[in-house]
């Protein structure tokens, strides 16, 4: 697994995830078509030359193949020292620690390389596995966000959890 900027030959990467509602069943957005998907990606890669940059929006690529998209993991930028992750996998590429390896590595990202004080992840409460995850790298759930997102013509809750700069353990060496 590795981690990369979008490329503009992505879409069918891209479209791999956000197309599969087996994938945004669990993010705060439903499917999206191939057209849907090519806007999305030239969003990133318009946002990828902001300077300062707003996001870091992130393929997550095979390591054999790294033209292969088979996710992304995300941090908005916003607020004083503050980010929000995302992150999703192709559903055949979920339950492998992909997921866990590359928020790992945006969180070190985060807190070492630029200089953040707070991550938030918000989470379905019915995402186990997501919540699991998070967790597991140290967030604290800190309550429920009601009606967070619209998302498959129904409003949906959010689980809020928050890792803070001294609460982050980085791996070691």
């Amino acid at each position: 697994m590795l981690l990369r900027d979008f490329e503009a030959s992505d879409t069918d990467g891209v479209l791999s995830i956000v197309g599969d509602e087996r994938v945004t069943y669990w993010l705060s957005f439903a499917s999206r078509d191939r057209a849907e998907a090519q806007s999305m990606l030239d969003g990133i890669l318009k946002r990828q030359l902001e300077t300062p940059r707003s996001e870091y929006y992130l393929a997550i690529a095979d390591s054999d193949s790294p033209e292969t998209v088979i996710g992304f993991v995300r941090l908005g930028l916003g607020g004083v020292k503050a980010a929000d992750l995302g992150y999703a996998l192709r559903h055949e590429w979920q339950g492998r620690g992909i997921a866990r390896a590359a928020v790992s590595r945006m969180i070190e990202f985060g807190f070492g390389d630029l200089g953040l004080h707070r991550l938030t992840a918000n989470i379905g409460p019915q995402n186990t596995a997501s919540m699991r995850l998070v967790e597991s790298l140290g967030f604290q759930r800190e309550g429920t966000i009601r009606d967070h997102v619209h998302t498959n013509g129904a409003w949906r809750d959010s689980v809020s959890f928050s890792l803070l700069e001294g609460e982050w353990q980085p791996a070691a060496v």
